[in-house]
């Protein structure tokens, strides 16, 4: 009773196992590949670039990663500019000095 179902499935999973096998070797993107892409695609207005990062990882993995990047570029251009990076966010975003 059992028998042709078993032997669907086990066919199957070697099916699975050969291709897993067959293909490249290729590790996953992290969530800071996929924000370093994206936030350079959006920069460059590349959408196919944005679609391909967005399918990395998750929406909140991607959003995360996004927000650290802007955290260390404006940590970073602090820095170069001797400023705060308050000062440098709110350039950036073209507000006001507060």
């Amino acid at each position: 009773m059992f028998g042709r179902p078993r032997k669907t499935f086990a066919r199957l999973r070697t099916s699975a196992r050969a291709k897993a096998s067959s293909g490249p070797a290729r590790r996953p993107h992290n969530l800071f590949e996929a924000a370093a892409v994206y936030v350079s695609a959006r920069a460059e207005d590349d959408q196919d670039r944005i679609d391909e990062a967005t399918g990395w990882v998750s929406p909140e993995a991607l959003s995360f990663g996004v927000s650290e990047l802007a955290c260390r570029a404006v940590v970073a251009l602090a820095r170069e500019r001797d400023e705060s990076p308050r000062t440098v966010a709110r350039a950036l975003l073209g507000l006001p000095v507060a």
